[in-house]
């Protein structure tokens, strides 16, 4: 009598969980300790330079010696980077400075440090008017009591890469035609229903009922931001990223969603590191001083 097999067991494949390296000290000494060309792809915010209320940062210095800060903690960053790395920089204004952006794209560009490949456009507030006359508002912002100035409602996200010619996966962050027939209409869809969503991204902050217990930051971008830079990129479980200015968490959060091999952090404030730790499960390493690498 012939016997029955069993059909054969499925290998569950289970996405390893991300390795996170979580540091405190100053972020250009730390990078001066990693090895060039190690890392895929940086999501960061550095102070803005307008008076923030930082736990260990003074966030006023001088502009000329603020854009050559910038320019020190760039050029390790780009050591760091693989070739075809991507750098996505949030990066604000304010009525006091409100050319910052601009500023350090020019610093950056100049000599060719980056290339500016997308410049990206994060919104953070806005109100529609509708077909029917009405106002649809969404999202949230820090309103601006002035007869000059209009509320801030974005921020900017810049793409640097080394040469401009990163590849990018856009339809990881598309969205699906309004019009469908222009899935048949135009060759290049491949008879997918996703188009590439442009460089307006708008991603509001959640609603919280506690900066101090649910966001003890007082400058962070949402966790789906930096997600979205991360899927752009395009994710693979081998990705290295990494957060020079990791403050509370939301880069190392992102590329725990995304399934990020592994993940690095720097900040000098050891109490926002300790928000990282407990949310990761991460150890809080000293930086070990480091001669300059090249």
């Amino acid at each position: 009598m012939n016997q029955i097999r069993k059909p054969a067991k499925r290998k569950i494949l289970r996405k390893k969980p991300t390795q996170f390296e979580i540091f405190h000290g100053d972020c250009v000494e730390g990078m001066c300790g990693l090895e060039s060309e190690s890392v895929d792809v940086v999501v960061t915010s550095p102070p803005y330079n307008i008076g923030i209320k930082y736990g260990s940062y003074k966030d006023d210095q001088h502009r000329a010696a603020y854009l050559a800060w910038c320019m020190e903690w760039g050029a390790q960053v780009k050591r760091v980077l693989k070739p075809a790395g991507s750098l996505f920089l949030n990066v604000g204004a304010s009525p006091s400075n409100p050319l910052l952006p601009f500023e350090i794209t020019g610093e950056f560009t100049r000599d060719r440090l980056f290339v500016l490949q997308n410049s990206i456009h994060w919104i953070k507030s806005i109100s529609l008017e509708m077909d029917d006359g009405s106002i649809l508002s969404r999202g949230h912002f820090k309103p601006i009591n002035s007869g000059r100035y209009l509320n801030d409602c974005h921020e900017y996200v810049l793409h640097f890469t080394k040469e401009g010619k990163t590849p990018i996966d856009r339809l990881a962050v598309g969205v699906p035609y309004t019009h469908k027939s222009n899935i048949s209409r135009w060759g290049h869809t491949g008879g997918n229903d996703k188009r590439c969503a442009g460089n307006t991204w708008f991603i509001p902050y959640e609603t919280i009922q506690s900066r101090a217990g649910q966001r003890p930051h007082p400058a962070t971008f949402p966790v789906a931001l930096a997600e979205r830079c991360v899927r752009l990129h395009g994710v693979r479980s081998d990705l290295v990223m990494m957060d020079p200015f990791l403050g509370i968490g939301h880069a190392a959060m992102a590329a725990k969603k995304c399934g990020v091999g592994r993940f690095i952090g720097f900040d000098i404030d050891e109490e926002y590191l300790q928000v990282v730790a407990d949310k990761t499960g991460a150890t809080i390493r000293k930086i070990k001083p480091q001669m300059h690498a090249p």
